[in-house]
C-alpha cells in the first residue's frame, strides 16, 4: 500500500515547475499572468505554494503560454489535483493547527533530527507522550488524549511499507528528565532499544561530555525527500510557533550542524549500550 500523498509537497513541486517553465520563457510574473489571463495574485500564490484551490483552466492557460508538452501539462494537472487532497492529519486540526509537519513526514524518505529536551515524538510510547502533554498543565484530559492519538498516528511512517529512515540524535538531558511514574520511563527506554534494532532507525545519544556542541540553539528536523524536484527542508518550533526553513544555504547550515552532532554523539552501538544501562538503572531503582 502506498503511503499518503502530501498536498503541501505537491504544491511545492507544482510551484517550482511552473516558475521554471515561466523563467525558461524569459517572462516576468506580471507578464505571464496578463498573457495567460490568470490574475497576478493567483499566479503569485501558485508559485509561492500558497494556493489551496487551483483551477484546471489556469493550469491549462499557463501550460499553453509556456509551450509545455502534453505530458508536462498532464503532470501539472495531476499535481494541482493532488494538492487539494487531505491527509489523515486534517482531522487533527485542533492538534496541529497550521503546522504542516505530518504533511511533510508522510513523503519524506529520511528525517535527521536533534532533540534536546525529551524523547522525539516519533519514538515516544503512548504513556510517555501523555506525560509530556500533561507536564505543563495546559491541556484538558480530552486535549491530552487527542494530542497523544495524533502523535502515535504520526509514527506510522516508521512501520509502513517502504518506511522512512529516521536518524535521531538525542541529548543525554532527555534521559535524565524525570517522569512522575518511573515505569513509564522504563517502558520508553525499552521501546527505544527495540526501535534502535530496526533497519530504518538510527539512534545516537549526545552525552553531556560532548560539552558545548553545534546545536545549542535547540531541536530541529531535517527532512529529505525521495524525488529530486523536492529539496530538503528544516523544521523547528517554539512554544507558540513553528518554522519551516527552505532557503538552500540555511538548510545546508543545518546539514553541517547535524554532521557535527553525529560526530560528537555516541556511535549507534554505544548508544544502545547507554540505553540498556539506563534501563537497567531504572529496573534496579524499581526494586529498591
Amino acid at each position: 500500500m502506498n503511503h499518503p500523498i502530501s498536498p503541501t509537497v505537491r504544491r511545492r513541486r507544482l510551484a517550482r515547475e511552473l516558475r521554471r517553465l515561466r523563467e525558461d520563457r524569459g517572462l516576468q510574473l506580471s507578464a505571464a499572468a496578463k498573457e495567460a489571463s490568470v490574475p497576478q495574485s493567483t499566479l503569485s500564490n501558485i508559485e509561492s505554494a500558497e494556493a489551496r484551490r487551483i483551477k484546471p483552466r489556469d493550469i491549462d492557460a499557463l501550460a499553453e503560454l509556456y509551450g509545455a508538452s502534453s505530458d508536462i501539462r498532464a503532470a501539472l494537472q495531476e499535481l494541482a489535483r493532488e494538492s487539494k487532497e487531505k491527509g489523515w492529519w486534517s482531522s487533527y486540526k485542533d492538534v496541529f493547527g497550521g503546522n504542516a509537519l505530518p504533511d511533510f513526514e508522510v513523503e519524506a524518505s529520511m528525517i535527521r533530527m536533534y532533540q534536546c529536551q525529551v524523547i522525539p515524538g516519533l519514538l515516544q510510547t503512548p504513556d510517555y507522550a501523555e506525560a509530556v502533554f500533561r507536564g505543563g498543565g495546559a491541556y484538558t484530559d480530552e486535549e491530552v488524549r487527542r494530542h497523544v492519538d495524533a502523535r502515535i498516528q504520526r509514527q506510522h511512517v516508521l512501520s509502513r511499507h517502504n518506511p522512512l529512515h529516521l536518524w535521531a540524535v538525542i541529548d543525554e538531558a532527555a534521559f535524565h528528565r524525570q517522569v512522575s511514574n518511573p515505569s513509564v520511563m522504563q517502558e520508553q527506554l525499552q521501546h527505544l532499544v527495540n526501535m534502535a534494532m530496526h533497519h530504518n532507525v538510527n539512534i545516537q545519544v549526545l552525552p553531556f561530555q560532548a560539552g558545548m556542541h553545534a546545536a545549542l540553539s535547540g531541536s530541529f528536523f531535517l527532512l529529505d525527500f525521495p524525488s529530486e524536484p523536492d529539496p530538503s527542508i528544516v523544521y523547528t518550533e517554539t512554544s507558540t510557533d513553528s518554522l519551516f526553513v527552505q532557503e538552500s544555504a540555511s538548510v545546508q547550515r543545518y546539514v553541517t550542524i547535524f554532521s557535527n552532532l553525529n560526530a560528537a554523539a555516541h556511535r549507534p552501538a554505544e548508544s544502545i549500550q547507554f540505553l540498556e544501562q539506563s534501563l537497567e538503572s531504572y529496573k534496579q531503582h524499581a526494586h529498591e
